[in-house]
């Protein structure tokens, strides 16, 4: 019964993590709070793969509904044992949290992509990505962000919340990979029966 409660609390975390994830990826399309700069086309290419908002955000959100769902001890039984039903639902389980391992690697990878390469701003030789030959260098190295001349503070701006989807995503990562562990526990080590029963469904 613990592991279960365990199970639905954690699923519960991934909501308030995928409204974070859909809030900063936002933010990221609004340097220094203008919008002009999405609307011309003047952001860094990796805020348009949507992978705090779609990915790590409106996915991860749909992935927690029917983990929650799953978890419910309500639930109809899939067949005439209920030990055959509680093994459906842990397969269904550990699927859906497989896809929110996808889902947050995704928005992981492509926001650590987007922190490397550095914002596209406006420098003396004109709009350019100035840092994406640094290998991410620049990112200890704040004398060199007077570079980006426009939008301001975009430097800053595009670390913190590239940094922030990071942290979400890889929080999303570490919960479903959890997720996984309890539901893979649970029929390795005898929980319950994972064997169908001749004459069972």
């Amino acid at each position: 019964m613990g592991s279960w409660k365990c199970g639905s609390c954690l699923s519960s975390l991934l909501i308030p993590l995928a409204l974070w994830s859909i809030t900063v990826n936002i933010l990221l399309y609004f340097p220094n709070g203008q919008a002009s700069y999405a609307s011309s086309n003047k952001l860094t290419n990796y805020v348009w793969y949507f992978e705090g908002i779609c990915f790590s955000g409106i996915m991860m959100l749909i992935v927690a509904a029917i983990l929650l769902v799953l978890e419910n001890d309500n639930n109809y039984k899939c067949c005439q044992s209920e030990n055959c039903s509680k093994k459906y639902m842990t397969l269904l389980s550990m699927i859906f949290s497989a896809l929110g391992i996808a889902f947050s690697g995704y928005c992981l990878v492509i926001s650590a992509l987007g922190l490397l390469q550095g914002p596209y701003c406006r420098t003396l030789d004109g709009w350019e990505y100035a840092f994406e030959g640094t290998a991410g260098r620049f990112l200890t190295d704040s004398s060199v962000w007077i570079q980006c001349l426009e939008p301001a503070h975009v430097v800053e701006w595009n670390i913190i919340l590239f940094s922030i989807l990071i942290a979400l995503s890889g929080l999303q990562v570490i919960v479903c990979l959890i997720r996984v562990v309890i539901q893979l526990s649970k029929i390795l080590c005898g929980t319950y029966s994972v064997i169908i029963q001749p004459g069972i469904i």
